[in-house]
């Protein structure tokens, strides 16, 4: 039913009944509330006399109020909005038959009573919706991917919130002691951390960095694997340990030379009590999951709870650490586990002797992961030398990861086999294969024969030891006085750890790994004028005494007693890592610290 004196503008705005215009072209009529006082002038109908009766005409009006609310209200539901929230007129609810009809067009219209308006959360709510449905419908890229009742196009909102991935503060300690806090994915492996660091302290990345477990507290120590969490790691360790950044040459050695670190008479087959496996397929067989290598051996083992060590034959196999109950028996009823692989990893022992009591230095424990701080739990060895100890420490690394552990290895040969010679490292020179040349004709050659490489390298430091004294002939400074370049340009190198003792020497060494060709130069602390080199060869650790020697008013260093003579130790060095000489094997690899 149509309103009396309703305009067209209060119809097509349901809910702006306010501003309703008072200047529109048809006739109005006065909006009476109940009770309201009505005024002089009269209301009156088109072509009807004003005897009207004022109740039943409020009446009705109100009535009419009531059912255009009702039907604007249920039509705004269903329709939707348009720009400004307003309503199509074709979809504006058509009056009743029986309406009123405006009359009196200068009649004025005043407020009625409040009506229905709909909520300001769902008025967002529906504008949202309608924002959402007017965007463009994205492809789905796989639609063989979708099930048959889901539809081929990616509705806005469905593609998956992207995660960003957590972040972790690491701090990281260096060889002198100084220290770098990176900042670390959750993601981030032990291989990435260290070309982070390398990047980082602008080192040579020649795949020999390491990131080490400290615990001070308990004496251990471990190199990680390059394929573990760092954020993994890290929530098994407890409030005083820490990460250490340095080299381990021999990380991976065992793949390069496995007759150095297994024994024959260490290594046998489960089956087989005395049996033995061939050298050449030694790593084969500890890479291959479906072979049973085993490390068999006599090892002190310490008693748990108590202060004693006990030597028991002990044997290690892909299920675990065994010792036997009797003799050097494998039988099974006799074989008493010790430890698991699984859930452990193996720590070098890091004076042993002061903490422990151990009957030897060539200490090393199995650990839980589970353990912290506490020491009950703890699986303490102690081998009787160095190689045995490397033996057990290599076979444990092996059995527990596999060919994960080789994978690790050929990844950064990989690498660099795909990168273009120019984007190669550079490497330092006493990391490089050196080879004695020959540049006396147009072109260089080779030196093949060790007697003539020999014989070059002695005229090669009779010319150093001319040109030495050339420039001394023509003003520069003695090789005698204090001052002169000769006798510090030594301790610019890393090579060159000053005044360290003899015992430290041996830590370094051991700490960056016992390879062939491992060396250092220290200060001799018998001989203020003397130096002395520390060098490494078959995992034995060897001290050899530069002296200096006058020849001709000259100061020169040699090894062999004056055979051979240097005017600095860089040329010394320089010669050594191109010929061994007196030494057992040529220089190779320097110990080196680096601040981070």
């Amino acid at each position: 039913m149509a309103l009396a004196g309703c305009p067209d503008s209060f119809l097509h705005l349901p809910y702006r009944i306010d501003n309703v215009d008072q200047t529109s072209a048809h006739g109005r009529r006065d909006l009476v509330e109940p009770g309201f006082q009505e005024p002089s002038n009269r209301i009156s109908l088109n072509h009807q006399d004003d005897d009207v009766d004022l109740e039943a005409l409020v009446n009705d009006m109100n009535s009419s109020f009531e059912s255009l609310y009702s039907t604007c209200s249920m039509q705004s539901e269903t329709a939707p909005l348009l720009q400004n929230g307003q309503l199509s007129r074709s979809q504006l609810p058509s009056p009743a038959p029986g309406a009123l009809q405006p009359t009196s067009p200068r009649q004025r219209v005043q407020r009625s009573q409040p009506v229905r308006i709909m909520a300001v959360r769902r008025l967002q709510e529906e504008e949202q919706q309608f924002r959402t449905s007017s965007l463009p419908a994205i492809p789905n890229p796989f639609p063989e991917l979708c099930s048959p009742a889901s539809s081929p196009v990616l509705a806005p909102g469905s593609l998956p919130q992207s995660q960003p991935a957590s972040k972790h503060d690491v701090k990281v300690f260096s060889e002198d002691g100084t220290s770098k806090v990176v900042e670390i994915l959750a993601d981030m492996t032990a291989r990435d951390l260290c070309q982070l660091l390398v990047y980082k302290s602008h080192c040579v990345d020649d795949n020999s960095w390491t990131l080490v477990e400290h615990h001070p507290h308990l004496g251990l120590e471990r190199c990680l694997e390059d394929h573990e969490l760092i954020v993994q790691v890290e929530s098994t360790m407890g409030s005083e340990s820490k990460f250490l950044f340095r080299k381990n040459y021999a990380k991976y050695e065992f793949f390069k030379n496995p007759m150095n670190f297994f024994p024959e008479q260490m290594v046998a087959w489960c089956q087989q009590t005395n049996g033995s496996i061939p050298q050449s397929q030694l790593l084969q067989n500890f890479l291959n999951s479906s072979s049973c290598p085993e490390i068999q051996g006599f090892l002190h083992v310490k008693e748990l709870g108590r202060k004693s060590w006990k030597k028991l034959f002990m044997c290690l196999r892909r299920s675990g650490l065994y010792c036997s109950t009797k003799g050097t028996s494998k039988e099974p009823r006799h074989l008493q586990l010790l430890a698991d692989l699984e859930d452990s990893n193996i720590f070098s022992l890091i004076a042993g002797k002061k903490l422990y009591n151990a009957p030897a230095e060539y200490g090393f424990c199995i650990k839980p992961n589970r353990v912290r701080n506490e020491t009950k739990e703890l699986r303490l060895l102690c081998a009787e030398d160095e190689q045995s100890r490397t033996c057990w420490m290599t076979a444990f690394r092996l059995l527990k990861y596999g060919m994960l552990l080789y994978q690790n290895y050929r990844i950064p040969q990989q690498r660099k086999a795909m990168l273009p010679h120019f984007s190669t490292p550079v490497r330092s020179v006493s990391e490089n294969s050196l080879v004695a040349m020959d540049f006396s004709g147009q072109i260089g050659r080779v030196i093949e024969n060790p007697a003539e490489a020999q014989s070059a390298a002695l005229e090669e430091g009779h010319a150093w030891r001319k040109r030495s004294t050339r420039m001394n002939i023509l003003g520069s400074q003695s090789p005698l006085h204090p001052s002169t370049l000769s006798t510090v340009i030594h301790r610019t190198q890393h090579w060159f750890h000053g005044r360290i003792s003899r015992e430290e020497s041996h830590r370094i060494i051991k700490q960056q790994g016992l390879v062939d060709g491992l060396f250092l130069l220290r200060d001799s602390q018998s001989n203020p004028k003397a130096f002395v080199l520390t060098l490494c060869h078959h995992q034995k650790i060897k001290h050899f005494q530069i002296l200096p020697c006058e020849d001709d008013g000259q100061i020169f260093f040699s090894l062999d007693d004056g055979n051979t003579k240097f005017s600095d130790l860089i040329q010394l060095v320089e010669f050594y890592q191109l010929n061994k000489g007196v030494l057992p094997c040529k220089l190779k690899h320097h110990c080196i610290r680096v601040a981070l």
